[in-house]
């Protein structure tokens, strides 16, 4: 049973990431957080280590989605060009996942296992994109990776360490970035839209961003 550690109030990610173990702090850019007193005796750093656990939740989602959606892609030139993008994407929330997973454990937390599989009824049910077609997938993709972006400009100021914050404010550009690339690639295959629909990236111009199956 898919566990969402968020209200269903809330925005489908809290994405923030600082730190990692060997060697990937540095080649990420990232400072690890890491304390003499445990995090968790803090207010601010049982908050922290709980909106970096919500993220870690939909890290894992991300690469779940892309690797199921993966399978299913065919070997047409769209398939192909979906299939590029999606490993490129996957591989960054790799990095994320394994900086979140690292600046958790440094706090003193646990970090969130990932599950078996994921719901993504929600989007279905919207016309956001399914997995029955290599469009389909493509604009599924884009659903979640503009939610991905919208979480960061929601939630990195609920962090209490500046440190998050600005790595936040970072990984928030990739996401949103991650997006345009999925619409840059719809309009290399033909569809007549604007890689970059508009100038902010908010729930209230979400439907800017998002295709409609």
């Amino acid at each position: 049973m898919d566990q969402n550690p968020l209200s269903k109030n809330s925005s489908r990610r809290e994405l923030i990431v600082s730190g990692a173990v060997g060697g990937i702090a540095t080649a990420l850019g990232l400072p690890l957080i890491a304390e003499k007193a445990d995090a968790r005796t803090t207010t601010s750093g049982r908050n922290d280590i709980k909106i970096l656990n919500n993220a870690l939740y939909y890290e894992h989602q991300a690469i779940w989605a892309y690797s199921a959606a993966a399978g299913k892609l065919t070997s047409t030139e769209v398939g192909k060009a979906v299939l590029a993008l999606a490993l490129r994407n996957q591989a960054d929330h790799k990095n994320h996942r394994d900086a979140l997973a690292a600046t958790i454990a440094s706090l003193g937390g646990t970090p969130l296992k990932t599950q078996s599989s994921y719901d993504l009824s929600s989007y279905i049910k919207n016309g956001e994109g399914n997995l029955d077609s290599d469009v389909n997938i493509a604009k599924l993709a884009l659903g979640l990776e503009t939610d991905a972006a919208i979480a960061y400009t929601q939630e990195i100021a609920k962090l209490k360490t500046p440190k998050l914050i600005t790595v936040g404010a970072s990984i928030g550009s990739t996401e949103a970035a991650h997006a345009a690339a999925i619409r840059a690639t719809f309009k290399a295959l033909g569809v007549n839209l604007e890689i970059v629909p508009a100038s902010f990236v908010s729930l209230e111009n979400r439907q800017a961003w998002v295709l409609k199956v």
